[in-house]
């Protein structure tokens, strides 16, 4: 346990220290508010690799199992909120001790916690258009699988789905913050997702990871701390 406070400390002078903070987070700091890691193996709606429904080919040829899927994220994601994890980091935000958050996460959380400067890599879940002519559309028409009502196309989250190029804006954001950063926080991602996965490796700050499974993929950060997200913000937050 001495270990890990060790590295809470180190973190906390770290984050102290630095004139520009930025933090990366991915389905692990989600999963801590109960929404489920789709790509995980134990989070696979009804045992799908979602790899085979989050894409191009399932909405345009099998929109009814793409829709299904969609709806059920939706729908899990109404009963969940942002942990307290969240709360500190919108506390930094609003400090001065952290410039730039970028997610690979769609829910929203960051925003609903506070956070106001988000680039959201992976889309979000939360607004939705038509798939032909990209016209905005409601929640509640995608629910009820209405069609666009400007083309009769096919209505979609959005979200980026396998295959697709991620937000132009967003990732320029995310790039140009974390090479302009002296300190990068990588939270809840085993960054196995191309391109996201290669954002650490772009900046000349020192860099942090925290997870709850550390890999190989871990071995380049500077300092690595194995835990929770939730809980690992909460007490470095208390040495703020």
């Amino acid at each position: 346990m001495m270990k890990i406070d060790k590295k809470i400390v180190q973190l906390a002078k770290l984050i102290k220290t630095s004139t520009h903070t930025v933090v990366l987070t991915g389905a692990g700091m989600s999963t801590e508010s109960g929404i489920p890691d789709f790509r995980s193996r134990s989070g696979w709606w009804k045992n799908i690799d979602p790899l085979t429904v989050a894409t191009v080919e399932a909405l345009q040829s099998n929109y009814e199992l793409f829709h299904q899927f969609y709806s059920a994220r939706i729908e899990a994601l109404a009963k969940c909120k942002p942990h307290e994890g969240y709360q500190m980091l919108a506390n930094w935000e609003q400090n001065g001790l952290l410039h730039r958050v970028a997610t690979q996460n769609v829910d929203g959380f960051h925003h609903q916690a506070g956070n106001r400067h988000v680039d959201e890599l992976h889309g979000s879940i939360l607004t939705y258009r038509c798939q032909q002519c990209e016209k905005e559309a409601s929640k509640q028409a995608f629910i009820d699988k209405k069609h666009c009502s400007s083309c009769d196309g096919k209505l979609r989250p959005n979200v980026v789905l396998f295959g697709e190029t991620l937000p132009e804006e967003a990732w320029n954001n995310a790039l140009y913050h974390i090479q302009k950063a002296d300190l990068v926080i990588v939270i809840g991602t085993s960054l196995q997702v191309y391109p996201v996965s290669q954002l650490p490796t772009m900046t000349n700050g020192t860099t942090v990871c925290i997870n709850k499974e550390v890999g190989v993929e871990q071995s380049f950060f500077d300092l690595v701390i194995e835990g929770s997200a939730k809980e690992t913000l909460v007490n470095v937050n208390q040495l703020l």
